[in-house]
């Protein structure tokens, strides 16, 4: 048996913490998922296989400080952190610590810290997220394999609430300026509780006028207006802002898979191609930020509704004047058209006369080949032609014998979209008239074959009563 004299080198005891060494913080960030994964967080790193159904965030940065007189390497120290909240750790921790960034995998990685407590503080994060609460963490922490050591390098899982959301609309129904156009904001709720502030804000476009709104989820739970949450429009920005009071709040932490569902409804004032977006501001800290900046509000991808002019050319056939004093009543289909049924009326106007140049504008219709915010061709649903139909022709032609369909695809009035010509009255053929050369020449020519036929007669009597 070998016994070590009393100069000889002893094996350090693992079970005590070794002052000389440093420590590592590793954060792995993840979107929180819909139901908890019971994954282990005791400061070791998971396995791919672990982490393999979670989603990585890249763009996160947390500050790191460290906290202020606790001394992990005394019992005394150790019964001092544990007494500390986040909050209170954070005045007395040092400034301004150091910060890092999650990559395209979601690791942020600090190396060489001094042994002790630290602070942990997610400071910058993209649109719509929801950030962790601050946590504090040691370096070192006994390994939970076998508990009988310590774990110097931390590995730490904090998981992100995104809260993403778009705005459609409905306007496939819609044909002319003042129909309803509705529009849908659909967005997430933040898998946190508490939900410390939840928004949505929509401000309209100039050329559209607000008329009402609704407020629902979308697994049907009840939302009652002035309890769960208020409504304010204000009509100088055109601005509509749904806000959730705490009561509303908590019915949406109650179940946060289901979506915050807001309808506006609006109609149309002006022509032109009209893009909206809509803001959902997914917890409090998100409401001071401006749209567009991290830790903000999440933006909706635009959504577009397209209106505007049909510009009718109308000239002679044959020399192509331009013809002024056509009068047109528009249509949305054919068999209206046909049966003279549901003119189009905009801005109370349902008849339009073509001026001195042969232009008409009907101003104010929905494109034909755009519906619900995307393009649409002939046959879809919500494509839209128009039916026009000539109700007084220019004096000395032809009015139009069908209805002429039509579309509209711009919303520049000094564009033509439709060049209708104009067939002179009786096709251009002359029709003789009452008292004209033409008839003279007729009764003419009618008394002399009468007057000759007659002359016949009467030569070939006579010279049959000779004969006798």
């Amino acid at each position: 048996m070998l016994a070590l004299g009393a100069g000889g080198a002893h094996a350090a005891n693992t079970a005590n913490i070794d002052p000389s060494k440093t420590g590592s913080l590793t954060i792995h960030k993840y979107e929180k998922p819909a139901t908890p994964t019971n994954l282990p967080n005791d400061g070791t790193a998971l396995t791919p296989a672990q982490t393999a159904a979670l989603t990585p965030m890249a763009g996160v940065t947390f500050t790191v400080q460290k906290v202020n007189n606790i001394d992990l390497t005394t019992n005394a120290g150790w019964t001092a952190a544990s007494a500390l909240t986040p909050a209170q750790a954070a005045a007395q921790a040092a400034t301004p610590g150091s910060t890092t960034t999650t990559d395209a995998n979601g690791t942020a990685s600090l190396g060489n810290l001094p042994l002790g407590l630290y602070l942990v503080t997610e400071t910058g994060y993209p649109a719509g997220v929801t950030p962790s609460a601050p946590f504090l963490v040691t370096l070192p922490m006994t390994d939970p394999a076998g508990g009988n050591s310590w774990l110097y390098d931390v590995n730490v899982y904090p998981k992100n609430a995104v809260t993403t959301a778009t705005k459609t609309v409905n306007d496939a129904s819609a044909i002319k300026l003042g129909d309803a156009v509705t529009w849908t904001i659909t967005s997430d709720i933040p898998n946190v509780n508490p939900i410390d502030g939840y928004r949505i804000v929509d401000q309209l476009d100039s050329k559209l006028s607000y008329t009402s709104s609704t407020v629902a989820l979308s697994n049907n739970a009840a939302l009652v207006l002035n309890t769960d949450y208020t409504v304010v429009f204000d009509a100088a920005t055109n601005t509509l802002t749904v806000d959730f009071t705490a009561t509303g709040r908590a019915v949406l932490a109650a179940d946060p898979t289901a979506k915050v569902l807001v309808t506006v409804n609006s109609t149309v004032s002006t022509v032109g191609e009209i893009a909206n977006t809509a803001l959902v501001y997914p917890n409090a800290a998100s409401f001071t930020i401006t749209p567009g900046q991290p830790n903000g509000p999440v933006v909706t991808p635009p959504v577009i509704t397209k209106w505007g002019d049909i510009v009718l050319h109308k000239k002679d056939s044959q020399s192509s004047a331009a013809l002024a004093g056509a009068v047109f009543s528009v249509y949305p289909t054919q068999a209206d058209a046909l049966a003279g049924t549901n003119a189009i009326s905009v801005g109370g106007a349902s008849s339009w006369t073509t001026d001195a140049s042969g232009n008409l504008v009907i101003s104010g219709l929905r494109y034909s080949n755009w519906a619900n915010g995307a393009t649409v061709t002939p046959g879809q649903p919500g494509y839209q032609s128009y039916w026009l139909v000539e109700t007084k022709a220019p004096s000395g032609y032809e009015l139009l014998a069908q209805p002429v369909e039509t579309t509209v695809t711009s919303n520049d009035p000094s564009v033509v979209t439709v060049t209708i010509n104009n067939v002179p009255h009786n096709a251009g053929f002359q029709l003789p008239l009452t008292g004209g050369v033409g008839t003279w020449a007729l009764t003419a020519g009618g008394i002399l074959v009468l007057a000759g036929a007659g002359l016949f007669m009467v030569t070939g009597r006579r010279k049959r009563n000779e004969a006798k």
